[in-house]
């Protein structure tokens, strides 16, 4: 078994298949063919069902893609730090990122790391819960995550560094409800049409919660694309309830922007696994180091209301 054999291995179940995964790792497919049926000899267990062109994991297969990620993950960080001794000449890190933090922090971060680093290329993933981010620094998917949590950040499975926090805001449409305001209580919610989010997200959380305190609110729209957020408000659909990341942007593109009361804050953190990371990684978790944690204060408070 070789590291090279793994890689092809994920490749197969992120592409989705044989077809993809060659075109992807710019190899023909007969090559990919005998490396998976190579490193299936070797384990003594076949890794994918071959129905006409599809590949399905078999429970074999399943089993193999965490500690897969973990190898190929080590590698590439040893991979990396012999390459960077002494400066990040080149290289790649992943990030995997919630939405409202794809906004910010997360642009702050890049822009800062990329003024330091500019030959390092940042990929970042989306993902949209918590748990996500967590699972996806865990297993190897990527090496670092930026996600926001309504109560302490993890600290048992993956290591954490708080950021900030991040309160909720109000987007409204110009001319629609509220506004001309700066603010809105919770409770002026109370029959007015929300564009939420997926169940798993903060800004999920964050209305179900009102919902429980008895403040009745029509779903408008539940979204997981977060780019159609915006265009969603504009178009008088429904008003969206999201962190103050947004704020600027939502601004830049027309719409209000109104603090909701009583504040309450999302605990924002970058996500690391135990252990050593790589030249990139290490990085980037000084920029956050030094440039988020000295330009965004705490404001409101953690938890739901």
């Amino acid at each position: 078994m070789d590291v090279r054999q793994l890689e092809y291995f994920l490749a197969i179940v992120d592409s989705g298949g044989f077809n993809r995964a060659a075109t992807a790792l710019y190899v023909s497919q007969p090559s990919l063919s005998q490396a998976v049926r190579t490193l299936e000899r070797d384990l003594g267990s076949a890794l994918f069902h071959r129905i006409g062109r599809r590949a399905v994991l078999t429970e074999a297969g399943r089993a193999l893609i965490e500690p897969a990620r973990a190898a190929v993950r080590s590698l590439e960080t040893a991979r990396a730090s012999v390459a960077s001794v002494h400066a990040l000449r080149s290289g790649r890190l992943d990030v995997a990122s919630m939405p409202s933090q794809a906004v910010e922090p997360l642009t702050s971060l890049i822009r800062a790391f990329s003024t330091r680093y500019p030959d390092v290329v940042v990929a970042v993933r989306a993902v949209f819960t918590l748990r996500d981010v967590v699972d996806a620094v865990r297993t190897g998917a990527a090496e670092l995550g930026l996600a926001a949590s309504g109560g302490p950040l993890p600290q048992k499975e993956v290591a954490s560094l708080a950021l900030a926090r991040q309160r909720f805001v109000l987007v409204v449409p110009p001319g629609g409800p509220f506004a001309g305001r700066t603010g809105v209580a919770c409770e002026e919610l109370a029959g007015q049409r929300l564009i939420v989010g997926q169940p798993g997200t903060g800004m999920r959380a964050y209305v179900d919660a009102l919902r429980e305190q008895g403040i009745a609110f029509a779903v408008a729209a539940e979204i997981e694309h977060r780019v159609a957020l915006l265009p969603l408000v504009l178009a008088g659909v429904g008003l969206a309830v999201v962190t103050e990341a947004w704020r600027d942007l939502a601004r830049q593109a027309g719409a209000e922007v109104l603090d909701v009361e009583p504040a309450t804050a999302l605990q924002v953190g970058l996500i690391s696994r135990h252990g050593p990371l790589s030249p990139a990684a290490s990085a980037f978790l000084e920029t956050a180091r030094t440039e988020t944690l000295g330009h965004h204060p705490p404001t409101g408070r953690p938890g739901h209301p």
